[in-house]
């Protein structure tokens, strides 16, 4: 998640994916007309520093193209717009900002522990929370109150003390995580997505919550045990606004 959280990401994929060729910073800045140039222009070095595109060349106008790697991220593109659109209530919006406004909700250091215990263990108090997810009672607290205001999570009562819950949207992120995972391990035997969370929350997030991850019992149908969906064979599907159905494009912004 942290690879494509940055701001503009999304929109400077699938501008790239629309144009299906290379493209110089002046001319994908031509197309996000809301984005200054120096801004892409470092957004794109960001991106080929994470291996999302790759350039034409080692001058400093040499074109930018997605790499197989930036290519993948239309599955991602597509199962966050989906989500989004069965979920939140945006209302009209692109779909690069849908797909932002989601990897928004979800990015943060520790988000995923906190789902994956609440998915794992149903209602739970506060201290519970904390001690399944591994961190201290701060950073859980501030976690939680971040995860309500993104409607992901809900307290069942008014009382200190109450527990916490996922709301519907979090019981739903089910096929997003499958999609980040088969995207982030794309040659390896499908499996559940906990064992791929986990690696992914050593690396990202320390050993704490990593091995707090690994003590969490998930139920056959839980959140995290989703297999990803196998792609069609030589089908490379566009990132472009396929996933929500409106172009990415400066005028198709929040309105």
């Amino acid at each position: 998640m942290s690879l494509i959280a940055p701001k503009w990401t999304t929109w400077s994929a699938q501008t790239l994916a629309q144009q299906g060729g290379p493209m110089r910073v002046r001319d994908v800045a031509v197309r996000l007309p809301f984005v200054s140039e120096q801004f892409v222009g470092k957004r794109l070095a960001q991106m080929h520093d994470d291996g999302l595109v790759t350039r034409a060349g080692d001058r400093h106008s040499a074109p930018y193209q997605l790499s197989g790697f930036g290519n993948a991220l239309s599955s991602v593109h597509r199962a966050l717009s989906d989500w989004s659109h069965a979920h939140l209530s945006l209302g009209k919006v692109a779909g690069a900002e849908r797909v932002e406004d989601a990897v928004r909700r979800l990015h943060l250091r520790h988000s995923t522990a906190v789902i994956q215990v609440l998915d794992a263990g149903g209602s739970m108090r506060f201290v519970h929370i904390a001690e399944q997810a591994g961190l201290d009672n701060g950073f859980t607290r501030q976690r939680l109150i971040r995860l309500q205001l993104d409607g992901l999570v809900t307290r069942t009562g008014p009382r200190h003390g109450d527990p916490y819950v996922l709301t519907a949207a979090g019981r739903a992120l089910g096929p997003v995580y499958a999609a980040v995972e088969h995207w982030s391990n794309p040659v390896v035997t499908p499996r559940p997505a906990l064992v791929g969370v986990a690696a992914a929350t050593r690396t990202h997030t320390g050993i704490r919550t990593a091995a707090a991850l690994r003590r969490s019992t998930v139920a056959p149908n839980s959140l995290f045990s989703h297999a990803p969906q196998p792609q069609p064979a030589g089908v490379t599907p566009p990132v472009a606004s396929a996933a929500a159905g409106v172009p990415a494009t400066g005028s198709s912004r929040r309105r």
